[in-house]
């Protein structure tokens, strides 16, 4: 295969329009600055409410570090007690649960 020099430089491009889209396709028609001046954002106070909400979320904590702890404590001292039949019964529980909200 003979490779000639007949194609243009990698470094020199040219440039081209895109096409113009048809006079009747979304905003093609209507001027810039009309589009800018016309809309208007309102915020909900509800919003900045909610946000307050969120951030407050945040700093809950989701494990209550004390419980754990006293839990350790009381596994490394022998005295804490494992009760099979309410694991049992809470186990059951969580998958009735389950099951159910995702018949629903």
């Amino acid at each position: 295969m003979k490779i000639d020099n007949s194609s243009k430089p990698v470094g020199k491009t040219q440039a081209t329009q895109a096409p113009a889209k048809k006079a009747g396709a979304g905003r093609a028609n209507r001027p810039a600055t009309s589009s800018a001046a016309s809309e208007k954002v309102d915020i909900n106070p509800l919003s900045s409410q909610l946000q307050a909400l969120e951030s407050e979320l945040e700093r809950v904590e989701v494990v209550d570090t004390a419980r754990v702890e006293a839990i350790k404590r009381a596994i490394s001292e022998g005295r804490f007690k494992v009760n099979p039949d309410a694991i049992a019964d809470r186990l059951i529980a969580t998958v009735k649960e389950m099951v159910l909200s995702r018949k629903g």
